[in-house]
């Protein structure tokens, strides 16, 4: 619940250490804005308070053209691009690039492919598909490491589309195939 009185203090004080955390609704002219917002202070009897931008927006207030609430600490539009590619790296750790294509991808995200893929080079220093392959590779090491399924069995659960190419990528990155590993290194191997 939000305490009226302790965002009242807040607002007419302008304090940034509420900027995001809460909303200040004017219901004379059905906008919301931050905190810190420059604009001359609304009456109290004006005023209601939302614990996010969307219950303002649901409330039928619309953003401040002024302060842009959208731009609050902690939303989207303020942690920028990097949002898109840690949403991005949700749904390649979920699987979205074993099955689906970096169009896909891109398109989920709301997106276009290319944009996805500076993205990428710019926060992570890696294409999207380089970042699945890493993610499938370090699936299949924890499998090997903990369990004694099958080497083809480790391939698809990882999300490898074949036994062949889990290999091969297996030995490029680990300079040992996945048996040579678990027979080497993995307390699987040992048992």
């Amino acid at each position: 619940m939000i305490d009226f009185q302790r965002c009242e203090k807040a607002r007419l004080s302008r304090d940034p250490c509420f900027d995001g955390i809460f909303f200040v609704g004017v219901k004379t002219s059905r906008i919301y804005c931050r905190t810190v917002c420059p604009v001359r202070q609304p009456l109290t009897k004006n005023v209601v308070y939302f614990p996010s931008a969307p219950a303002a927006e649901a409330a039928n207030y619309r953003p401040c053209l002024r302060c842009r609430p959208e731009a609050a600490p902690n939303s989207p539009a303020w942690n920028g691009t990097l949002t898109s590619v840690q949403r991005a790296l949700k749904l390649i750790d979920s699987g979205a690039l074993d099955n689906g294509s970096v169009s896909q991808l891109a398109e989920k995200l709301g997106i276009g492919e290319r944009h996805l893929s500076r993205l990428f080079k710019q926060h992570i220093g890696a294409s999207p598909l380089q970042s699945a392959r890493t993610v499938r590779l370090q699936r299949a090491k924890r499998l090997l490491d903990s369990s004694n399924a099958k080497i083809s069995e480790i391939a698809y659960q990882a999300g490898f589309g074949s036994v062949r190419q889990f290999n091969a990528l297996f030995l490029e990155t680990y300079r040992h195939s996945p048996t040579q590993y678990r027979n080497k290194f993995s307390k699987a191997g040992t048992k």
